[in-house]
């Protein structure tokens, strides 16, 4: 479940991001709460998934999935060019966020704040 969070809050990421775009600095009022919905709920996913997800991979996760749903949603919709190059280094972080899932570490027990747990 906590893959889910993450990935969801991700997505949420790429909301938020494009959201805050399209608020032009925060002076259109829908683009501004979409943002600021998006933005919260994002964060508390993420917070959500780092109590089972070592913070590194689930940042990792978080940033790299959100980044790539942003530009993908920006080429779709015609504010960015796509380009063979642009799509290879896209693929690669989507490459990379699928590595951290297999190499991910146990996570540590934040109860007793010593790192032996």
């Amino acid at each position: 479940m906590p893959w889910i969070v993450l990935l969801l809050s991700a997505v949420l990421e790429a909301v938020w991001a494009t959201a805050l775009d399209a608020s032009a600095g925060f002076t259109i009022l829908i683009p501004s709460l979409i943002f600021l919905v998006a933005g919260v709920a994002s964060m508390v996913g993420l917070a959500y998934a780092m109590n089972s997800i070592p913070i590194s991979t689930a940042y990792a996760v978080w940033t790299g999935v959100g980044a790539v749903l942003t530009v993908a949603y920006a080429m779709a919709f015609g504010n960015e060019q796509p380009g063979l190059l642009k799509i290879l280094f896209l693929a690669g972080i989507i490459g990379c966020v699928v590595g951290l899932k297999f190499v991910e570490s146990a996570p540590r027990d934040k109860g007793s704040g010593t790192p032996e747990g």
